[in-house]
């Protein structure tokens, strides 16, 4: 058993605004082992973009705590990389996809050489070899994504948290996008976050599939994904396993939206 790498425990979240206080998450906890996909999923506006900036160090929780790799989350970890949605604003227009891709590397003790060596590998891992002297700008939008990957890749993080970060491509580009995120698991041994609203995407990629309550909320169920660790989109997604664990995770869903599951004492 991998031992645990990222742990949060208790986390609460209030905002205050002219009309009183705002509870967004009541009472979150779970763990994640080193080397794990874990997919989070939940109603919209149930507060997966809050609970990722608060693991992420970006927002300051009301309450509990969170701990990555034995240390308390306080601030932006070092050694976590984030992907979000939007990948257009995340990369710089005037700069090579190598450019992009070796910016944080430039804040870290590394030689030119061992730069150009993990960016090397990142361009290859996310199938963009031949891509790193173009611009941003020339690329489609799932190539744009990918470089925002590659950039996480390359700066070797322990943990990479991604937010619904293949919402704003085509259904095919999609499906290419989350094939690379399985072999960058499976390959790569990396450790990944991946919040959702796609439920057929979860249970795709996760081996395991937290669903979260309506606001305020809290972890209504940690679903485990039986499913072999080899999967692909026409052989995995017909299986009737797949089936029953898509359907039991929208179920979840549509319990958390009509507000029918009960909050554990």
């Amino acid at each position: 058993m991998a031992e645990t790498l990222l742990q949060v425990d208790g986390l609460q979240k209030t905002y205050e605004s002219t009309t009183g206080p705002f509870e967004a998450i009541a009472d979150i906890s779970f763990t994640m082992r080193s080397g794990e996909l874990v997919c989070i999923v939940g109603p919209s506006g149930c507060g997966k973009t809050t609970l990722l900036k608060c693991i992420s160090g970006l927002l300051r929780p009301s309450g509990g705590t969170v701990m990555l790799d034995g240390a308390a989350v306080t601030s932006p970890p070092r050694n976590m990389a984030l992907v979000f949605q939007e990948y257009g604003r995340s990369l710089y227009p005037w700069l090579t996809v190598r450019g992009n891709v070796e910016l944080p590397l430039k804040h870290q003790s590394l030689t030119r050489d061992e730069r150009r060596v993990l960016v090397d590998d990142a361009l290859e891992a996310v199938g963009l070899e031949g891509a790193g002297a173009k611009h941003p700008w020339q690329l489609s939008g799932g190539m744009q994504q990918r470089v925002a990957i590659a950039r996480a890749v390359a700066y070797r993080p322990e943990v990479l948290v991604m937010d619904e970060p293949f919402a704003a491509v085509d259904a095919q580009t999609r499906a290419d996008l989350e094939d690379l995120v399985r072999s960058l698991h499976r390959e790569r041994g990396m450790s990944i976050l991946f919040v959702t609203h796609d439920i057929d995407e979860s249970v795709y990629l996760g081996e395991r599939v937290i669903v979260l309550s309506n606001a305020p909320t809290w972890v209504q169920e940690d679903v485990t994904i039986d499913l072999a660790p080899e999967r692909d989109q026409i052989t995995t997604r017909a299986l009737p396993r797949f089936t029953e664990l898509r359907t039991h995770v929208y179920e979840q869903v549509q319990r958390a939206k009509r507000g029918e599951a009960v909050r554990p004492a």
